[in-house]
C-alpha cells in the first residue's frame, strides 16, 4: 500500500518561529508573523497541491478562522487538493452539518474530508454554548455520527437520543462521495466511538511502541464492532540535506523561547482535560534537556504548543526512516506540519517524498509528475508579501496562539 501525505494550513498565522499555545492555555494574540490571509494560504494550498501532497488539515478552533469557509474560498485556488476539515459535533445541528458536508463535496467535486473533533476542553465549549462534560461530549458525539452516516446513506432519519434529536430528517441530495472521516482521541471515552464510526483513526506523534499500543486498541474496538480502520499519525517535521542541519533548525526554534514563556504554557496544559495532551506532555515534562524522545522524534514544539507536539528531525533519509517504521506498525496517513509551513512544505515534499517514492511507498497523486533530482532544496529567499528572512542568530518573536491539530 502506498502512503497518503497530507499538509496543514496555519489559519492563525505562520512564523519562521513555533507559533504557541493551545489546550488550556488562554489564546492571546493569534497571527504569527504571517497574517493567515487568503492569499499566503493559498501559497501554501498550491505548493502542497503541486509537491504531491493529498489533502491539507485545516484547524478548528476560537482562536483561528472558519475551517468551513475558509477552505471553501481555497478551493477556488486549487485544482485537486483535498480539505481535511476539523469540525466540532454539536456546535449544529447533525442535519445542517451532513448538508453542508454534501454541499461542499458537490461544489468542489469531492475534495472535502472530515477529521471530527470532539472538544477536549470545557472551558472553549462553554465559549461556544457547549456545557456537556468530557465523557457526555463523546456520547453526542457518537449520537451526531449516526445521524450523519443514516443522511449521507440517503435515508430519512428519526432518532431521539439522550443529547440529539431528530424527526424525519432527510437530504434531498447525498455526497458523492461520502467525504472520509478522520477521528482522533486517547481517552477511554473515545475509542468506542473511533472505533465505531471514523475511516482513519489519526493519533498524535508518539514513539513507536506507544503508537503500536494505541493502534491495538483501536484496532481490537474496531473488530469488536465489526470494522476495520486507517491508521494516520499527526507530526511536525525538520528536514534536510544533512542530519546537522535539522537539528540546527529546530534548536533555532527554541532561540527565542524563554524558560519562562515555558513555564507558562506548561503550567495551562497541565490543566487540560486531554488525555492525549497528558501523553505529550510526559514525553518531555516539561525540560529542554530531554527533548529527542525516540531517534529523531523531537518533543520541543509540545513545550510551547498544545495539540501535535513532536517533530520529526532528522536528514531527508533519516526522517523517510522514521515514517517507514510507523508505516510498518500500520501507518499509511501522514498529517505533517512546519515552520513555517510554506517553505517546509518544499524541504519535505522535495527531500523525503522523492526517496520514498523510489522504495516504491508513495506516489505522486499526479502519476506525470517529475520525481526531484536529489540533492539541495531548490526553494530559497522570502516569500513574496512576507517578511524578511532574520539575520543569522536572531529569531522573529515567538506569538502565542491557541492551537488545535
Amino acid at each position: 500500500m502506498t502512503l497518503t501525505f497530507h499538509w496543514f494550513l496555519p489559519t492563525s498565522g505562520d512564523s519562521r518561529d513555533v507559533v504557541g499555545g493551545g489546550h488550556g492555555v488562554p489564546p492571546g494574540v493569534a497571527g504569527g508573523a504571517r497574517p493567515a490571509t487568503i492569499a499566503y494560504l493559498g501559497q501554501i494550498a498550491r505548493s502542497a497541491e503541486q509537491l504531491g501532497f493529498v489533502g491539507a488539515l485545516t484547524p478548528t478552533g476560537a482562536w483561528c478562522e472558519d475551517a468551513w469557509l475558509t477552505t471553501a474560498m481555497l478551493t477556488e485556488v486549487t485544482e485537486r487538493l483535498k480539505f481535511l476539515v476539523a469540525f466540532r459535533p454539536g456546535l449544529v445541528s447533525p442535519t445542517l452539518a451532513a448538508q453542508m458536508a454534501s454541499t461542499f463535496q458537490r461544489l468542489s467535486r469531492g475534495r472535502l474530508l472530515l477529521n471530527v473533533v470532539t472538544g477536549g476542553e470545557s472551558h472553549e465549549q462553554r465559549g461556544y454554548g457547549d456545557f456537556l462534560d468530557k465523557d457526555a461530549r463523546y456520547a453526542r458525539t457518537d449520537e451526531f455520527l449516526q445521524i450523519v452516516r443514516a443522511l449521507w446513506r440517503g435515508e430519512t432519519v428519526t432518532f431521539h437520543g439522550a443529547h440529539l434529536r431528530v424527526e424525519q430528517a432527510r437530504l434531498s441530495r447525498v455526497p458523492e462521495p461520502v467525504p472520509t472521516v478522520y477521528f482522533g482521541g486517547s481517552s477511554a471515552a473515545a475509542g468506542p466511538v473511533a472505533a465505531r464510526h471514523s475511516d482513519v483513526y489519526l493519533t498524535w506523534g508518539e514513539p513507536p511502541e506507544q503508537v503500536a499500543g494505541k493502534l491495538s486498541w483501536i484496532g481490537e474496538l474496531a473488530a469488536t464492532a465489526g470494522r476495520s480502520l486507517r491508521f494516520g499519525i499527526r507530526l511536525h517535521v525538520i528536514t534536510r540535506d544533512t542530519a546537522e542541519a535539522a537539528w540546527a533548525q529546530a534548536r533555532r526554534l527554541l532561540d527565542g523561547i524563554t524558560d519562562s514563556d515555558i513555564r507558562t504554557v506548561q503550567a495551562g496544559l497541565a490543566l487540560s482535560e486531554s488525555e492525549g495532551q497528558r501523553r505529550m506532555l510526559a514525553l518531555h515534562g516539561g525540560s529542554r534537556d530531554r527533548l529527542e524522545v525516540s531517534p529523531n522524534l523531537w518533543a520541543g514544539i509540545g513545550l510551547v504548543r498544545g495539540g501535535a507536539g513532536t517533530a520529526l528531525v532528522g536528514s531527508h533519509a533519516e526522517v523517510a526512516d522514521r515514517i517507514v517504521e510507523y508505516h510498518d506498525l500500520g501507518i499509511t496517513e501522514f498529517v505533517l506540519s512546519g515552520y513555517p509551513h510554506l517553505e517546509e512544505a518544499y524541504w519535505f515534499g522535495e527531500g523525503v517524498l522523492p526517496i520514498l517514492r523510489r522504495r516504491g511507498l508513495w506516489r505522486h497523486p499526479d502519476d506525470s509528475a517529475p520525481l526531484a533530482a536529489s540533492g539541495e532544496i531548490p526553494f530559497a529567499g522570502p516569500v513574496a508579501g512576507t517578511e524578511t528572512p532574520p539575520a543569522a542568530g536572531t529569531s522573529v518573536p515567538t506569538v502565542p496562539a491557541g492551537r488545535v491539530g
